[in-house]
């Protein structure tokens, strides 16, 4: 499965910036490309990201209608594995010291960045992740062998990590479970 980086930012010239560095300049452990998607608005990333599992999403700090720290903050709720880093060519202290509190982002990278510094950091980034995912799967097994945790368990937990939000099930009072259209989630 090729893995995805989501990049959003309103000034198109950045994010097409952003997309073709990110694009030629990394592989995955499987030595494939990253597949990059770009959104112009945080609203737009938030229904990608309900349809799609980011490794990795990199955002602008200062958008209208939603800034970054807004938008990674819901995509923390929504994709908690997706490792977020903020952009920005302003230095604001406290809406950076938001961003790690309410976003937990990664890494503040200042605008106009160097390709190396950027790259570097999202390599940084997308290894931790790669390790933590990786430790989590080795302590279920753990678990399931030391009988802490039973097999049932240890499979919800491998599938909400690869699909985030695919093992809630919303039920209605008589028993039924709820389907619910995503387009109407978006609206």
């Amino acid at each position: 499965m090729t893995e995805r980086i989501l990049v959003v930012d309103d000034e198109p010239g950045i994010l097409h910036a952003l997309q073709r560095l990110l694009r030629q300049g990394l592989v995955d452990g499987n030595g494939q490309r990253y597949l990059v998607d770009e959104c112009a608005s945080g609203e737009l990333a938030l229904e990608h990201a309900s349809v799609h599992v980011y490794a990795l999403a990199i955002s602008d700090y200062r958008m209208p209608e939603m800034n970054g720290v807004d938008f990674l903050s819901a995509l923390r709720r929504l994709q908690p594995d997706c490792q977020r880093i903020i952009l920005s060519g302003y230095t604001d202290l406290n809406g950076l010291i938001r961003a790690v509190n309410e976003a937990g982002i990664t890494r503040f990278i200042a605008k106009p960045w160097t390709d190396y510094e950027l790259l570097s950091a999202v390599r940084e980034v997308l290894k931790v992740r790669e390790l933590t995912l990786e430790s989590r799967r080795l302590a279920d097994i753990v678990r399931t062998q030391q009988g802490q945790l039973n097999a049932h368990e240890a499979e919800l937990r491998r599938l909400e990590r690869m699909e985030p939000g695919i093992t809630h099930v919303n039920w209605a009072e008589d028993g039924s479970f709820i389907l619910e259209d995503p387009d109407d989630a978006r609206s």
